[in-house]
């Protein structure tokens, strides 16, 4: 029998505890948004309110020639403002890229007892989590959003334990970002004064999860959001997207060319490109210098919509703090030293709310 969708906890049993999600609830045929999905008003997105982020991605093959200290200064630059750039010759094949999405298609199109065999309390892997929204117990309004969450180990145990339908396609992503990962990395903790060696590069990116992201199509775009305002909690996000668009980010720093302090700008899809992101981690050993990205996604009433990123992060036992020599040059630390584990419980443990997780490092000035 189908569940009431107007009664809240029959749709949250249905949709969060049984593993049904957002995809199988719209399977079930809605004119309308279920009340639980119903975002207050100044959660919503005005897409006629956003501007569209207009600026040419950044060429990563010019890293290596002539042009290389013009390409620091825009991975640099955007990092200190935005947090967020696109990249192109970004050495990851855009076929594999095309894979990638039909790969997620494919997964999120199977019957739902299929996937629900991954949700958290039943999964028979510690490293794969299907789930829906984020933190859906402690939501106000749920997110209109499934995914599947892949922890990489090592490639034999990815292989093994990840889902069917996406391992080697997930699995070859990974493998083949972390060579632009290591040298993005390069470059913005090179500008900040250190030299990258493999120990360092795996203190900051020792952790590396692949996530596919999916958000059904939705009646009422306006009154949803697929993701909820939020800055990522790690390093360095990889994102692809697909040619639907969504993805917005709330500008900090104030500049001619992105927009005015406080709005939020599209950044609409380009073929072949990826979307790079700086986490809280990076802004904290920076002492605040790079700026995590607060980002949101909005629905679609046209197409379902998949994005796929790459979180690298720290691993869950590193130590996490502002560096030395910036902490001396501003004569300040901004955010204390922690152990990165107890930031990710702290950010897992709590609804999406802007960059609020970063409270949890901030040292506060009485």
């Amino acid at each position: 029998m189908a569940p009431s969708l107007d009664d809240g906890s029959c749709l949250f049993n249905f949709a969060v505890r049984e593993g049904n999600g957002v995809k199988g609830m719209v399977d079930l045929g809605l004119s309308k948004v279920p009340e639980p999905y119903i975002q207050p008003p100044k959660e919503r997105i005005d897409k006629q309110k956003a501007t569209r982020h207009e600026q040419e991605p950044i060429d990563l093959s010019r890293l290596n020639g002539p042009d290389h200290d013009q390409v620091v200064k825009e991975i640099v630059t955007a990092a200190e403002t935005l947090g967020f750039f696109q990249l192109v010759n970004h050495g990851v094949p855009v076929d594999l890229l095309e894979s990638l999405k039909d790969a997620a298609h494919n997964f999120f199109g199977q019957p739902s007892a299929k996937k629900a065999v991954y949700r958290k309390e039943v999964s028979p892997s510690p490293l794969v989590k299907y789930g829906t929204s984020f933190v859906p117990e402690k939501e106000k309004a749920l997110e209109w959003k499934d995914y599947i969450s892949l922890v990489y180990t090592n490639d034999a145990e990815a292989l093994e334990q990840w889902p069917e339908e996406c391992r080697e396609v997930a699995l070859e992503y990974l493998k083949t970002s972390m060579n632009m990962v290591r040298k993005l990395v390069e470059v913005l903790m090179g500008n900040l004064g250190v030299q990258l060696d493999d120990s360092k590069l795996d203190a900051l990116v020792g952790m590396k999860m692949v996530n596919m992201n999916f958000y059904p199509t939705c009646p009422n775009p306006d009154l949803t959001v697929g993701v909820g305002r939020h800055s990522d909690m790690g390093t360095l996000t990889i994102l692809l997207q697909d040619g639907i668009g969504g993805l917005y980010v709330k500008v900090t720093e104030e500049t001619d060319d992105i927009g005015k302090k406080g709005e939020w700008v599209e950044i609409p899809p380009l073929p072949g490109a990826l979307v790079i992101n700086v986490g809280d981690t990076l802004q904290i050993l920076s002492n605040g210098k790079y700026k995590s990205a607060e980002h949101r996604v909005r629905t679609t009433s046209t197409k379902s919509r998949v994005s796929i990123p790459i979180f690298t992060t720290p691993k869950p036992s590193e130590k996490i703090a502002p560096l030395p020599q910036l902490v001396e040059k501003d004569g300040v630390a901004r955010y204390r030293e922690l152990v990165f584990g107890d930031y990710m419980k702290n950010f897992f443990g709590n609804a999406h709310d802007g960059k609020k997780s970063l409270d949890f490092a901030q040292i506060n000035s009485a």
